[in-house]
C-alpha cells in the first residue's frame, strides 16, 4: 500500500506515522525545510500537547461539529496522547486548566518525538509544496508537486487551516478538497487578537495584565469568563486570555460584544472598598490622581480615572461614597466595546474548512472521492484553547491513518 500524507504538521505526523506503522510504504509531502513548524508556537512555544481530561470533556469544548469527532476521539482520546509521547521519551506535566505540557517546557521535544517516530518507521519526507491531486476518470492516482508526479493508492490531506500563513497553512488543502468535489465551509479566524472600538487600548498600548478576569458580552448577554493574563496592544487587545475568549465571539456584524476585566478579581467589592478607604485615608490630602499607585499600573491610572467621571485634581479627602462607588464599577469591570477581530493571517487556527458532511467521521475519508482522506484543521471542526485544537488533529490524524491502510473488502 503507498501512501501519500500531504503536510508535516501534528495530524500529518500522526497520520504518517501511523499509516507506516501497519505496514504501509507512507511519503510524507512538506513545504517547510522542517516539520511541525506550527507546533513549535503553540502553547507560548512550550506545545500545549493536549487537555487531560475525558472524551466527553473534549466535546464540550469543541462548538463546531463536535458529534463528527465521535470516533477519531473514542479511538485515540486525550489519555492515550498522553500515553503516546510518554511511551515515546517526552515526561509530561499538568497545569492549570488541565492543559498538559512537556515536563522540559519546550516544544521542540514534542516535534523531535514526532520525527523520530516516523522516520524509524519508515516514512520518507519530502520537502516539496504540492500543486494539485491526480485525478484520472474519477480515481485518485496521485499528487503533482513541483515538476514531479507522485503516485499512491491513497492520499491524506492534512494541511491546516488558512493561519499563521508563515508556518506552511496557507489554505492549499481547501484548494486539494474544492479539486475533489467538496464544499469548503469559508474560513474565519478564531484564537485571534481582538480589535477595539474607541482609544481605549491605544492610551494602554504595551501594558501586559496578569491575574485579571475578563467576561465577555454579546448583546448585554454573559457569554463567556475565564482568569489569565492579557495585553494592551495599539488595535485592542491580545494575549492568551483574550485569544480563548476570541473563539466564544462569532457573530461580529449581527451582534454587538463588549468585555469586562476585573482588575482586582482576589477582591469582592467589599473588601477592595475596604482597600480604597484605607488608600484614601493615607493620601486624603492628596490630588485623586496621586492616591492609587498602589493599587494600579501606573499607566492605568488615567484611563480609570477617566472611566469613572471623578475629576484627578479633586481633593481625595472630598470624594463622595457615590464617586468611590463609581470608581469600584471601573476597577471591577473595566470596559472595553470589541468591533471585531485581527485578520486570519494572525490567528492561531481558523473556522471552516472542508465540509464534515462530505467526510467519514468513522474514517476520515472522502465520501466525493474514494481513497482521500482528511485530518486536523483542514475540516470544518475547532475548539477553545486549552489543548483541545491539537487533540482534534492527534485523534483525526490518528484516524486517517489506520483507515488509509485498510484493504477494502
Amino acid at each position: 500500500m503507498n501512501i501519500i500524507v500531504i503536510g508535516g504538521g501534528a495530524a500529518g505526523l500522526m497520520a504518517a506515522g501511523t499509516a507506516a506503522g501497519q505496514g504501509a510504504q507512507v511519503t510524507l509531502l512538506e513545504t517547510n525545510e522542517k516539520v511541525g513548524r506550527k507546533l513549535f508556537i503553540t502553547g507560548k512555544g512550550r506545545c500545549n500537547v493536549c487537555n487531560n481530561c475525558d472524551v466527553q470533556e473534549v466535546l464540550r469544548n469543541v462548538p463546531v461539529n463536535p458529534r463528527f469527532l465521535y470516533s477519531a476521539l473514542g479511538g485515540f482520546g486525550p489519555a492515550d496522547v498522553m500515553d503516546f509521547f510518554e511511551n515515546h521519551g517526552v515526561a509530561l506535566k499538568t497545569e492549570r486548566g488541565n492543559r498538559v505540557f512537556p515536563q522540559s517546557d519546550k516544544a521542540a521535544d514534542i516535534i523531535d518525538a514526532l520525527f523520530l517516530w516516523v522516520k524509524k518507521a519508515g516514512v520518507t519526507i519530502v520537502h516539496t509544496t504540492v500543486d494539485e491531486l491526480l485525478i484520472e476518470d474519477g480515481v485518485l492516482t496521485g499528487v503533482r508537486a513541483g515538476h514531479k508526479t507522485y503516485k499512491a493508492d491513497r492520499v491524506i490531506v492534512a494541511t491546516g487551516g488558512a493561519s499563521y500563513p508563515q508556518t506552511g497553512s496557507t489554505g492549499d488543502g481547501y484548494r486539494f478538497a474544492r479539486q475533489a468535489g467538496h464544499t469548503v465551509v469559508p474560513a474565519n479566524p478564531s484564537l485571534v487578537p481582538l480589535v477595539e472600538d474607541g482609544d481605549t487600548c491605544q492610551k494602554l498600548m504595551g501594558l501586559s495584565l496578569r491575574n485579571v478576569q475578563l467576561t465577555v458580552y454579546e448583546n448585554e448577554k454573559k457569554l463567556y469568563s475565564d482568569f489569565g493574563e492579557m495585553l494592551f496592544t495599539h488595535f485592542g487587545l491580545s494575549g492568551p486570555l483574550v485569544l480563548s475568549a476570541s473563539a466564544h465571539m462569532r457573530h461580529f456584524g449581527s451582534k454587538k460584544y463588549r468585555v469586562e476585566i476585573d482588575l482586582k478579581p482576589a477582591l469582592d467589592e467589599k473588601t477592595l472598598d475596604k482597600r480604597l478607604l484605607a488608600d484614601f485615608d493615607k493620601h486624603k490630602n492628596s490630588d485623586f490622581i496621586n492616591a492609587l499607585g498602589e493599587l494600579l499600573p501606573k499607566k492605568l491610572i488615567p484611563v480609570v480615572i477617566e472611566k469613572s467621571g471623578i475629576d484627578p485634581r479633586e481633593k481625595v479627602n472630598s470624594i463622595t461614597k457615590a464617586q468611590r462607588a463609581a470608581l469600584l464599577r471601573v476597577l471591577k469591570a473595566f470596559p472595553v466595546e470589541i468591533s471585531g477581530k485581527r485578520p486570519i493571517a494572525e490567528a492561531i487556527i481558523t473556522t471552516g474548512g472542508v465540509s464534515v458532511r462530505e467526510v467519514s467521521p468513522k474514517t476520515m475519508e472522502s465520501k466525493k472521492l474514494p481513497h482521500l482522506y482528511f485530518a486536523g484543521e483542514v475540516l470544518d471542526v475547532d475548539a477553545y484553547t486549552g489543548g483541545f485544537n491539537l487533540q482534534i488533529a492527534w485523534s483525526t490524524g490518528r484516524l486517517a491513518g489506520l483507515s488509509a491502510t485498510e484493504e477494502e473488502s
